[in-house]
């Protein structure tokens, strides 16, 4: 990474790690654009380069952790589709544990505002696309629109893996374990313990 992309990242991270404050100090919706780059010392134009809108600013951190994951994954052509999910799920909530604070505020702010809690709706179904994507290109010899059923549902189960592993972390920070409680979550869906939909052919 040159040394421009790290003044980059640099500048990116100090504006959303003031804008968080504001809104601690605050609440969202009453905290300006403004306000948020005057207490990261740049210009309003400066701040819509990093982040289009409010919503974007508080979910750049989720939106890195899901990023960096289905990127990662395209670079493991050694793993089966099932180590693949697995070590899909994990890289997630490793890089989400990095900053509990930052993803409890989240939770709170979701909670608080429609406009976050509808954007992180659509980074998590931007995630299960890309996530289908990927696990459609390694399947080459199924046929297509079987490939992309199986690869969706797939993809929907590794998301609320996540999203329920999350929440549960998030209401319990001090005792969850994000990784052994994943585990646990696809144990059990391997073992048969989680009631699923009766299907007839």
């Amino acid at each position: 990474m040159g040394l421009r992309e790290v003044k980059r990242q640099r500048t990116r991270r100090l504006i959303a790690d003031k804008a968080f404050e504001l809104f601690g100090d605050h609440g969202f919706g009453r905290t300006t654009v403004e306000q948020i780059a005057a207490a990261a010392e740049v210009g309003p134009s400066t701040l819509y380069r990093y982040f289009p809108t409010k919503e974007t600013l508080v979910l750049e951190f989720v939106e890195d952790c899901l990023v960096d994951a289905i990127t990662w994954y395209g670079e493991q052509s050694e793993l089966d589709l099932p180590a693949g999910l697995q070590a899909v799920i994990e890289r997630v909530l490793e890089q989400l544990a990095t900053n509990p604070g930052r993803i409890q505020a989240v939770f709170e702010l979701a909670a608080q505002a429609g406009s976050v809690s509808a954007h992180l709706n659509e980074l998590i179904w931007r995630f299960r696309i890309d996530l289908t994507n990927e696990l459609v290109r390694r399947m080459p010899t199924a046929a297509p629109q079987q490939a992309e059923f199986t690869a969706a549902l797939s993809a929907g189960i590794a998301m609320s893996i996540i999203e329920t592993v999350v929440r549960i972390w998030v209401e319990n920070p001090a005792t969850v374990d994000l990784k052994q409680l994943a585990r646990a979550a696809m144990s059990r869906l391997r073992d048969g313990a989680i009631p699923l939909p009766e299907g007839t052919e």
